[in-house]
């Protein structure tokens, strides 16, 4: 499958203002105002804006080796992996739960979606007074919009309640610095997620003309990611109108679910977003996401890997167990022997990629999508708020018709408590390694109890939440509040 450039302006440019062209070291004199078509010049410009914003989810610390260690070793489906004598800087911690507000992982969690929540600022602060076609320029905003809630969404469910920076904020402005430095709550944050994205559904079309713009935010992904974000709230009703619209929107389920996570998946029927794999050098991909988890001694470093938990959860004939997990000594779909004594029992075969059945361009950044939002958690999603809203036929339907892609026989007639439990196991073993377990979790009220049964030191009422990383709160001069009992 043909892929498509994702390309961005330097976010050093875009903080400061400067012009993408030759002269670039032709600073304008400090004071000086920019002329009011300084962004205009060049048609480009408004794009490569929100492409900014794209490029920033390929980047190391956001999507890669901190985003596996808090969003996935920290669940009961994966263990850290690498060496098992490799403490591994804080993933160790992270898979105990014994880290504290020092662990690099968050403070790299911070930074980077910090740093997207800056660019998308930028875009919604220059494109509306920019000369650009109307439609486009309402789409442009509906997109950095989208990624912004994006990048809001993740600190969010980490933290909780952080700081709102909604604009660019005036570094003179003493009201900007102060709101920069102090934590706004979970539901002030949660808000700007939903206007956000009631915005970006409104801005973006169901399906863009030009195989060019392959990967930009859709009307879909704007209306599964708001029923994703009511489902955390609870708001049964909202998910169930937002999943029967999108059910409307053309996404069907591939008939075989391996394929889901080779090139040839890619930006398939049952994709909804998909962090895009292919940029300008030096973001050929996701940096380090691939090969930080493949088959140690063999194919990488082996960390994230597959929990005897999750391997025993698998009903009998689930084909989303062989194409979930690889297993020593099994020959892969592209012909290659994985090695039979690796120091891990179980490798994440999502992460695999193929050096020659696939575009192979190298470990560190390879050309492979990360998928964020796809149709089957929309029926899962569906299925969970039938549910609750006592309807358990249609729930039971868009429950079945994922479990038939797995070769799982029908789920019949159940009570509801019963159900509830039944669609959130589905939920487990069908977005295993999709960066959701956790927060599952958490979200489901149950995260201390399965933790401990798995072993790790969840305690209650403090890992609820992470803790605000310790740097950030020495640079805020303490006006930031840590998280309780860290």
């Amino acid at each position: 499958m043909k892929k498509y450039i994702i390309k961005g302006l330097a976010f050093t440019m875009l903080t400061l203002g400067f012009a993408c062209s030759d002269d670039f070291l032709d600073v304008p004199p400090h004071g000086e105002m920019l002329p009011p078509d300084y962004f205009s010049k060049d048609e480009n410009v408004p794009v490569e804006l929100v492409n900014a914003i794209y490029n920033k989810m390929l980047g190391w610390g956001q999507h890669s080796f901190s985003w596996l260690g808090v969003s996935s070793i920290t669940s009961d489906n994966a263990d850290k992996g690498s060496d098992p004598g490799d403490t591994g800087n804080d993933k160790k911690q992270l898979d105990d739960w014994t880290f504290n507000a020092d662990a690099i992982s968050f403070e790299e969690l911070w930074e980077n979606n910090y740093g997207g929540i800056a660019r998308a600022n930028q875009a919604l602060n220059i494109i509306p007074d920019m000369t650009v076609e109307e439609n486009l320029k309402k789409r442009l905003e509906g997109e950095s919009r989208f990624l912004r809630a994006y990048f809001y969404w993740n600190l969010v469910r980490m933290f909780g309640g952080v700081p709102k920076i909604d604009k660019v904020p005036d570094p003179s402005n003493e009201e900007d610095v102060i709101n920069g430095r102090t934590r706004a709550t979970a539901e002030e944050i949660y808000d700007l997620i939903i206007s956000d994205l009631k915005v970006a559904y409104e801005a973006l079309p169901v399906a863009y003309s030009s195989d060019a713009d392959l990967g930009r935010a859709t009307k879909g992904a704007a209306a599964t990611f708001l029923a994703k974000v009511y489902l955390y709230q609870k708001n049964f009703s909202e998910v169930k109108r937002l999943t029967d619209e999108v059910m409307g929107f053309g996404y069907d389920l591939v008939d075989d679910y391996a394929t889901i996570w080779r090139e040839v998946g890619e930006n398939s029927i049952e994709s909804i977003f998909e962090v895009q794999a292919r940029g300008i050098t030096p973001f050929k991909g996701i940096e380090g996401y691939a090969v930080s988890q493949m088959v140690r001694n063999q194919l990488g470093w082996g960390f994230n890997t597959p929990s005897q938990s999750l391997a025993d959860v698998y009903e009998s004939g689930d084909v989303r167990r062989e194409a979930t997990i690889i297993f020593p000594g099994e020959t892969m779909w592209d012909g290659l022997q994985i090695i039979s004594n690796p120091p891990n029992p179980m490798y994440n075969e999502k992460a695999y990629f193929s050096k020659t059945h696939e575009t192979f361009e190298g470990d560190w950044e390879t050309n492979k999508n990360l998928r964020i939002f796809r149709f089957a958690e929309v029926l899962l999603m569906k299925a969970e708020a039938e549910n609750e809203l006592n309807n358990p036929e249609a729930a039971l339907k868009a429950l079945n018709r994922v479990r038939k892609r797995a070769k799982l026989g029908d789920i019949e007639e159940e009570g509801k408590d019963a159900l509830r439990l039944i669609i959130w196991k589905e939920r487990r073993v069908e977005l295993a390694f999709e960066h959701d377990r956790t927060f599952d979790l958490r979200r489901q009220g149950r995260a201390g109890e399965v933790m401990r049964a798995h072993g790790k030191n969840y305690v209650d009422g403090k890992h609820d939440l992470f803790p605000i990383p310790q740097r950030q709160i020495e640079l805020s001069g303490g006006l930031l509040t840590q998280n309780p009992m860290y």
